[in-house]
């Protein structure tokens, strides 16, 4: 294969990951693998078509075996921000919010979910205390 297709492979798999689906960060390391031949090729080494392939699976392979369980594991670990700085701040309630029932909120100028936990009913425009975030849903208390 020429080199600029390994190239456009290597691309292909990194976008059908990153944008379309979520592979677990395999197609990363066998798009790179890709990307890696393709640089081969470009820099003048011709192998014929059998040991590029070859190359190529052996790169991906040896990729996804020695570092994918690591980076995964650090990516997926990371928090997506610092949730628990928000555990006791406090968010208005548009709505009275029963216990054990949801409404949606602004707070921090995004939409979540706020979930009484408390025992008592927050009134409508009354302030609840967050417990805790969990996702996109903020755990919260009324604060009388």
């Amino acid at each position: 294969m020429q080199w600029w297709t390994w190239f456009v492979l290597g691309t292909l798999l990194l976008a059908i990951e990153l944008f379309a689906i979520d592979a677990q960060f395999f197609l990363i390391f066998i798009g790179a693998a890709a990307i890696v031949v393709g640089l081969i090729g470009m820099l003048g080494i011709n192998l014929p078509g059998w040991l590029q392939w070859l190359l190529f699976a052996a790169l991906a392979i040896a990729a996804v075996v020695t570092m994918r369980k690591q980076i995964y594991a650090k990516l997926k670990n990371r928090p997506h921000g610092k949730v628990e700085s928000d555990v006791h701040q406090l968010v208005r309630i548009p709505e009275e919010l029963a216990p054990g029932k949801s409404t949606r909120i602004e707070y921090r100028g995004a939409s979540w979910t706020a979930l009484n936990v408390g025992k008592n009913a927050i009134p409508a425009g009354e302030e609840g205390r967050i417990e805790s975030v969990d996702g996109l849903t903020l755990h919260i208390r009324g604060t009388h």
